[in-house]
């Protein structure tokens, strides 16, 4: 259930959003992902918060981490891989506007999208 949380802080705020956008997070997700962090983090109290950020951000391989570091890992991981990435919606809307995409049926034959005005 979503709820509304008020920040005193405005720096918090537009640290968040500027993340968000690198990250292509909502304002919300990227907050919610901090918050993640920050909770495992407390509950651990083995964690490295640098060495996660640095895997997280593709800088170390994931070897580098403990397991409780990999379990964080691995959540914001399957979180990000089920997010459209940077322009992918519009480079799919734009395919299927196009007619250009293609897809299985249920027998697996390939389909071709009859081309359709944008949506």
């Amino acid at each position: 259930m979503a709820r509304s949380v008020k920040f005193a802080d405005d720096a918090f705020v537009d640290d968040a959003r500027a993340a968000a956008e690198i990250q292509s997070r909502s304002l919300a997700g990227q907050i919610t992902h901090w918050a993640r962090i920050g909770r495992a983090i407390e509950r651990s109290g083995g964690m490295d918060h640098v060495t996660l950020s640095r895997v997280l951000a593709g800088e170390l391989e994931t070897t580098a981490l403990n397991a409780e570091e990999r379990a964080v890992w691995a959540d914001r991981f399957l979180a990000k891989m089920s997010e459209p990435g940077i322009g992918e919606e519009a480079f799919f809307a734009e395919l299927r506007a196009s007619g250009r995409a293609v897809g299985l049926d249920p027998s697996g034959r390939i389909v071709y999208a009859e081309a359709r005005p944008e949506e």
